[in-house]
């Protein structure tokens, strides 16, 4: 579709429109050679943004979502590309499940879907997963997603192997042995009986992987960084050189322990929601570069596994389609961050850190962007998702930075325009 996008504003350009030819921007042709003209009035357009850690549950789980439902939510998120995490049904541990996957998202056609490979067989933490053999089906990284690689030897061999095949390791970070609990430990979990999860679970873990890094000389990334401490263990690490990036999430620079005052479980997640502390490091750690990106951990799950009693209830929320909104909401409108650091740190840094190629609007890119309205509050209602979960604790949110229009390859992807 050749598409001509009138009257935007275009992030980081003083040019006020946008052409599109076979999939392709370039410089310019005539009003009479597209198939659509789209007058924008005035609002802003920024890169596709990219998601390097979600969860679209197929294969096996295909009652909590499917690739097409999920990568249809990421484009109403204003996402033009998302990686999915492995821990799937089979484990996305081997080439066949890896080429089943981009094979669906193929068919989809909401997303370009970059899957992310096991670093074990069955992420079970024992023994390497065909790496090599993954990255020539397409996967763009290799993590044992929801567990961490469960020892230093076989983190050593993970990173190690990994790098001959220029593959990123991403990492969960927490010591399983003082895992057992459903919130963050302290005066509330305490308060209401909820066995709590302590911030020294995620920081002994984030310890651990930057000595690896830094012993080997190799980079590592850590994912959903929650913790006042893991930001100033990454912080420090980066001073010093150390091949280390990290991400972390919208809940935690936007919501507390707190939230858990009345066991709704749309609050459990994991990492749990941590301190007020907590969420100013993780905002103080965005606003100087410490954190490199934002990611949804988009985690959809059935209402039979959520409206539960919390300590029982599945980890997890849906973010798709609050994460733009979110960052500009609670980052970009306080005046903690510009409109342009929330872009590198939702397209532009992730993928720097997995190699994707993204985030140009320039004559000759793919023509992946997304247009978003900065102006009008609009409120979040979350039975008007397009994700099969409803999961999500930002329904009634009042925000900014509405997504209305996503193209992917040319493609119009999702579009609410009036």
């Amino acid at each position: 579709m050749n598409i001509i996008i009138k009257n935007c504003n275009v992030l980081g350009k003083e040019q006020k429109e946008l052409f599109i030819k076979d999939g392709k921007f370039v410089a310019s042709y005539s009003d009479s050679e597209a198939d659509r003209v789209i007058d924008l009035g005035g609002k802003q357009v920024i890169p596709g943004l990219i998601d390097m850690h979600c969860h679209l549950r197929e294969p096996g789980f295909e009652y909590r979502e499917t690739i097409a439902s999920g990568t249809r939510s990421a484009a109403k998120g204003g996402f033009t590309s998302v990686c999915p995490m492995p821990n799937t049904k089979p484990v996305a541990d081997n080439a066949a499940v890896i080429s089943g996957i981009l094979k669906k998202a193929q068919d989809a056609g909401y997303c370009r879907v970059y899957p992310i490979g096991a670093a074990s067989k069955g992420l079970s933490g024992k023994e390497l997963a065909e790496i090599g053999l993954m990255k020539e089906a397409g996967a763009v990284a290799v993590s044992d997603d929801g567990k961490p690689i469960a020892t230093a030897e076989l983190l050593r061999k993970v990173l190690e192997y990994s790098s001959d095949f220029d593959m990123p390791v991403l990492n969960h970070c927490e010591e399983m042995s003082l895992a057992d609990g459903a919130m963050n430990e302290g005066a509330i979990s305490t308060s209401i009986g909820i066995r709590g999860i302590p911030t020294a679970a995620e920081d002994i873990m984030i310890a651990r992987d930057i000595i690896m890094a830094e012993y080997l000389g190799l980079p590592i990334h850590i994912c959903h960084v929650s913790t006042k401490g893991g930001v100033r263990m990454i912080r420090d690490a980066k001073a010093r050189g150390v091949k280390v990036t990290c991400e972390t999430c919208p809940h935690y620079f936007t919501l507390t322990e707190e939230s858990c005052l009345d066991y709704d479980s749309n609050f459990k997640m994991n990492p749990p929601l941590r301190t007020e502390e907590d969420k100013l490091a993780i905002i103080e750690g965005i606003k100087d570069g410490t954190i490199d990106c934002i990611v949804t951990d988009h985690a959809p799950h059935h209402e039979d596994e959520k409206v539960l009693e919390f300590s029982l209830a599945n980890n997890g929320i849906v973010g798709f389609e609050t994460a733009f909104a979110l960052g500009y909401t609670y980052l970009v409108k306080p005046g903690t961050i510009t409109l342009e650091k929330l872009v590198e740190v939702m397209c532009f840094n992730p993928s720097e850190i997995l190699k994707l190629g993204r985030g140009g609007l320039n004559e000759g890119d793919d023509a992946d962007l997304t247009v978003v309205d900065l102006e009008n509050e609009f409120t979040f209602e979350k039975d008007k998702m397009l994700t099969k979960g409803r999961n999500t604790p930002y329904d009634g949110y009042k925000l900014y930075g509405e997504p209305v229009l996503t193209i992917m390859g040319g493609n119009i992807t999702y579009e609410k325009l009036c």
